[in-house]
């Protein structure tokens, strides 16, 4: 793998991640279009409310090729979320999770959040596995029906 670059997100990138959200979820989990609906509306919501002193959003590239995405929100005064992670397949196994999970945490301490929260699904494996790696905490976890499959939401916390 050559030098992967970590830019900051662009609203040229919409189209993108909507994309990429709803395709390797269709594939790789069975979701319907309603996840990739709720990947656009996240989204929107960004670029038209996000804080740009203590919110950012990230996409990871090599040869100006786009591989993942990670994003930082508030969740509160003190509380970021951490949101939209995503690895393409072939970055996947490379240590660009780790990259990415690193720089959007290290963002949240220098903003001054206190805390990260996020949610996700026990079937992301690769990512909870990651999560766990970093010290993250899981505090949730319950049986759902949510994008045409059923599915263990979970919610996960750290101190930073």
């Amino acid at each position: 793998m050559s030098q992967v670059n970590l830019r900051r997100f662009e609203a040229g990138d919409i189209a993108w991640l909507v994309e990429q959200h709803g395709t390797l979820y269709a594939q790789t989990e069975g979701f319907d279009s309603s996840f990739g609906e709720l990947v656009a509306q996240i989204l929107a919501d960004f670029v038209t409310d996000h804080d740009p002193v203590r919110e950012r959003g990230w996409i990871a590239e090599e040869d100006g090729q786009r591989l993942g995405s990670i994003f930082c929100v508030s969740a509160g005064p003190g509380s970021a979320k951490l949101r939209l992670f995503l690895l393409t397949p072939q970055a996947r196994g490379k240590g660009l999770g780790k990259q990415l999970l690193q720089a959007c945490m290290d963002y949240a301490r220098e903003t001054g959040y206190s805390e990260m929260v996020l949610w996700t699904h026990e079937s992301h494996e690769a990512a909870c596995a990651l999560y766990v790696k970093f010290g993250w905490q899981l505090v949730d976890s319950k049986p759902v029906r949510s994008f045409g499959v059923d599915l263990v939401e979970q919610s996960w916390r750290i101190d930073l």
